[in-house]
Parts: structure tokens; sequence; C-alpha cells
């Protein structure tokens, strides 16, 4: 009996920390990251006594919360990174990178918040650096535009962020096909290849006949 008392809280943390998770990263995906810490417990079912010891700080949460992106923007980087041609290798990572924040607006916003302290600051950063050297190289290649900056993909992101359709699969191929746009538009000389199929958007469809 004392050995399974133990073994039982662990497990009830274990499930608290999962549920906490849970919550956030659908809170802050479908609200962004100003969702009362109130609140994501109220949604996790416990209390913010229980919240608060688990995770002290807003920032810690959405670090924990998002840290499988992070991951996997860092994998896509270091793809497009490790491609012999550097132009690929951009444009394979402004694809990718625009859709996963395209299924996750909650990510994009932390990705972008600057909050001093935050705990994924380093992962971000790394990501930037690595970007940053990805773009020099594809410069040097006579693929780049000569006058693009970091920023243009921050603007990009911040774009991207604003796509809003009726799904998630609707979404994503609108992503896709503004991440074609984006594309030839960074292009020393465009080539005006295909773009990807457009997404029909309601914001995009003509207005009824007048009543």
């Amino acid at each position: 009996m004392t050995d399974h008392v133990p073994h039982k809280l662990r497990s009830d943390a274990r499930d608290n920390r999962d549920r906490i998770l849970d919550a956030a990263r659908e809170l802050f995906s479908a609200d962004g990251l100003d969702v009362p810490m109130r609140e994501i417990a109220r949604r996790a079912g416990v209390g913010p006594a229980t919240l608060y010891r688990r995770f002290p700080t807003k920032q810690g949460l959405v670090a924990e919360a998002f840290a499988e992106q992070l991951r996997a923007c860092r994998a896509i980087v270091d793809e497009g990174c490790a491609d012999p041609d550097p132009w690929r290798g951009l444009c394979r990572v402004i694809e990718k990178i625009c859709e996963l924040h395209a299924r996750d607006r909650g990510f994009t916003q932390a990705f972008l918040s600057t909050v001093p302290g935050a705990p994924d600051v380093a992962g971000r950063e790394y990501t930037v650096r690595a970007v940053a050297g990805l773009a020099d190289r594809a410069k040097e290649a006579g693929r780049l535009r000569s006058d693009f900056v970091l920023d243009d993909l921050i603007l990009v992101l911040m774009a991207n962020k604003g796509i809003h359709a009726a799904s998630s699969t609707t979404q994503v191929m609108a992503s896709r096909r503004f991440a074609g746009l984006v594309i030839q538009a960074f292009e020393a000389c465009p080539r005006h290849a295909p773009l990807p199929p457009a997404a029909r958007l309601a914001s995009a469809e003509p207005p009824g006949p007048p009543r």
C-alpha cells in the first residue's frame, strides 16, 4: 500500500501536466497568448495552484506547450541548410515553415514573441541565425534577390498568420499558395513556376446579387 500511493501521486501529477499542456495548446492556438492562466487551469480541470506549481510563469508554459513545434521548426531549417543548393533549401524552408505556422497560429505568436527571458529564445535565435546563413548562400549563388533582408521572412510569417479559413485543410492550402507567391517575389530572376492550387476563402467570394 505504501509503495502504491507515491506511484499514484506521480501518475496523477503526470496526468495533470498533460492536461494543462493540452489545454494550453488548444487555447493558445485558438485565442493567442493572452489567454489568462486561470482559463487554462479551468479548461484543464485543475486548480490554479496546481497550474502554477507545474508552470510558475506563462513564458515557461508557452515554451513547453510548443516545444514539439519548435523542434519541428529547427528540423526544417537544418534540412534546408543541408541542401547543397541553397536556393532550393531556402524555398523548402519557406514552404514548410509557412505550413507549420498555418497549422497553429498560437505557435506563430509564440515564435514571434519577444518577451524578455522567455525560455524558447535560444531555439528561436538558432533558427533565425541558420536561415540568415542560408539566405546569404542563396544570394551568393545569384538566386535570391540582393535586397532581401531577414526581416522580410519575419514579415512573411506575420502575413501568413493572418490567413483565416473555414477549415485547417483550406488554411494550409492557402498558406502553400502564399508561400509560392513569396518565393517568386524573393527570386532574383523569377521563373514563374506554376503556383500551388488556390484555396477557396470566404472573404474572396464575390458578393451575392442585391435583394
